[in-house]
């Protein structure tokens, strides 16, 4: 998957970016609901994931 593609998802739809790097697993499960308790730490933990 093109990382600058991934970058941009992460920033605007980060559980699927999520989903798309790591799978259906633990990370996923954080990434949801840190964005459903506020969208900023959601977007910052995808693109943590996305460029490691």
């Amino acid at each position: 998957m093109n990382k600058l593609v991934l970058i941009i998802l992460a920033i605007f739809l980060p559980p699927i970016a999520v989903f798309l790097k790591k799978g259906v697993g633990k990370d996923l499960v954080i990434n949801i609901v840190l964005c459903l308790v506020f969208f900023l730490p959601g977007v910052i933990h995808a693109l943590w994931l996305v460029t490691k």
